[in-house]
């Protein structure tokens, strides 16, 4: 891990002061449960739990969603004819393993278990609010924009009366993972209420069925859940857009200063470690970007995509249970790997596509939980791929949840 006095952490340290003072003014010690870790500030993330209990369940529920195949509704991991053995000591509650071009699923675990998102959310927060705030402009940030945050939550340093530019806000939410650029860009898409119906709505138009939206930034609030299939929707979406291809893969940049930096810009380092090799974590070859969360009640988060070879996979790990240092990013890793090593090669095991519905009469393929092989869902029955350009047909419309917040962590070495 670098060392607290370089340069871009004593800037960032000293931007995020001023949001810092004013999240934790309204917190007191009865509405929240505050966890602190031992990493400078400008790499840690003080949370709270979004739980009564703190703790979110250790095991999968007997029932998922068969949204992209039936094999993903089953607990345990699940692999195809051809796929090469597993990295061994995955720890993650969930995981996903995908062709961002084809949509294919070579790989997962647990994929529809809805679990706390963090600030991997934000992506669907971008996904959203990116073409709807035009990048061209700026934005003269009042009060009321950073009402409503979390204490504790992860700040890049925007200071009430400066006046910044959409791009800038876009670099916040990022790399620092600022919920205080959130909620600015929220105020500029009309309000968090809006903006979290507006992502529900985004989240039905992209399948996403295990999301269920309660605060634009991630952060933990009760009933707030996403999972690592929809998670993986929302980065292929992200993909998509130049601007947001270009905002998930940046390691370091300049931010806008204020009065604690007399005006002078000041670094920032993308929390994605596998990114920006920050904290001692080896930069990945081919990684394009993506989001990283954390926050008591989610643990860590985390969504990537890299390219190699002419292909371009997607892997989501949610909450990994070892207690090893930076294990999401270990996990990561090593399921990248195994899916360079098996894509091209491994009968896919579902898709991010939409599905074509069942047959009359057809059955589930058999088998208990477990690795299991795709062809047999072909031989049973299962239901057929269809491509890119199929139609989703989606019912009704997003639901505007009135929220009571409890006071909740956010992201990982940044916020969420």
């Amino acid at each position: 891990m670098r060392s607290s006095s370089s340069p871009w952490l004593r800037h960032a340290a000293v931007g995020l002061s001023v949001t810092a003072i004013t999240a934790f003014a309204g917190a007191s010690p009865a509405s929240a449960s505050v966890h602190r870790t031992t990493e400078p500030a400008s790499l840690r993330e003080v949370t709270a739990t979004g739980q009564p209990d703190g703790k979110a369940p250790k095991t999968p529920p007997a029932q998922m969603s068969t949204v992209g195949g039936e094999l993903l509704g089953r607990p345990g991991p699940q692999t195809g004819a051809g796929a090469p053995a597993l990295p061994k000591d995955l720890s993650a509650l969930s995981w996903i393993v995908s062709d961002a071009d084809t949509g294919d699923v070579l790989g997962a675990s647990n994929a529809h278990w809805a679990l706390p998102p963090a600030s991997t959310l934000k992506m669907l927060f971008a996904d959203t609010v990116l073409p709807a705030v035009p990048s061209g402009t700026s934005h003269k940030v009042t009060p009321a924009d950073l009402e409503g945050m979390g204490s504790g939550s992860s700040a890049v340093g925007i200071v009430p009366g400066q006046q910044y530019k959409v791009s800038d806000l876009w670099r916040g939410v990022f790399l620092r993972s600022g919920n205080d650029a959130v909620h600015v860009l929220a105020a500029m898409n009309g309000g968090v209420e809006k903006t979290v119906a507006d992502m529900q709505k985004r989240a039905a138009e992209l399948g996403a069925k295990d999301t269920h939206v309660l605060s634009p930034d991630g952060y933990d609030a009760p009933g707030q859940v996403s999972s690592a299939y929809d998670l993986s929707l929302f980065l292929r979406a992200g993909l998509k857009n130049k601007d947001f291809t270009e905002y998930c893969a940046t390691a370091e940049a300049k931010f806008p200063g204020g009065p604690n930096t007399k005006g002078k810009p000041f670094a920032i380092a993308n929390t994605n470690r596998m990114l920006s090799g920050i904290g001692g974590v080896e930069k990945y070859p081919g990684l394009i970007g993506g989001k990283n969360g954390y926050t008591t009640n989610a643990g860590n988060t985390l969504a990537e995509a890299a390219r190699r070879d002419g292909r371009t996979l997607l892997v989501t790990v949610m909450n990994p249970q070892s207690q090893k240092h930076d294990e999401v990013y270990s996990e990561m890793r090593r399921l990248l790997d195994w899916g360079f090593s098996a894509v091209g090669r491994a009968t896919p095991v579902g898709s991010l596509n939409p599905i074509a519905p069942r047959s009359a009469g057809a059955t589930a393929p058999p088998g208990a939980a477990g690795t299991t092989h795709a062809a047999a869902a072909e031989s049973s029955g299962a239901p057929v791929w269809v491509g890119l350009g199929a139609a989703v047909v989606l019912a009704g419309g997003a639901v505007v949840f009135a929220v009571n917040r409890r006071k909740g962590g956010t992201d990982d070495t940044a916020a969420g």
